[in-house]
């Protein structure tokens, strides 16, 4: 079938232009019918949105408290390691002292007995 219109530039363009108007009205009244649920969807996705930032913040909490108690645990291990480590020191320094206390009473002890030897000689010579 023959188009028998002319189809000249100003034809064109009107057209084009009616066309261009028509889908903007399509597009206004599909955004005007889908109003009601694109708010609800708005809401929706903010409640969702919520939910998940919450969900974040308590995670994030529970981190931090058991990063808390880790730290405090290990600063209680560390704290029990030292006093464990300054007993055993202790300990051996007081057996160093008590047995160099030992070694010094028994050299008094020899030479006190030397000195009442000596003077057990003297006392027979004289």
């Amino acid at each position: 079938m023959k188009n028998d219109r002319k189809n000249e530039l100003s034809d064109r363009r009107v057209a084009s232009k009616d066309a261009k108007i028509s889908l903007l009205h399509a597009y206004r009244a599909a955004q005007t019918a889908a109003e009601p649920g694109k708010v609800a969807r708005q809401e929706e996705r903010a409640a969702l949105a919520q939910g998940r930032e919450e969900r974040r913040v308590e995670r994030d909490r529970i981190k931090h408290e058991e990063r808390a108690r880790a730290e405090n645990l290990a600063a209680e291990r560390r704290a029990a390691a030292e006093a464990e480590v300054l007993a055993e020191t202790e300990a051996r320094e007081g057996a160093e002292k008590a047995r160099i206390a030992r070694v010094i009473e028994d050299e008094a002890a020899r030479k006190a007995e030397r000195d009442r030897r000596y003077a057990q000689r003297k006392a027979r010579q004289a």
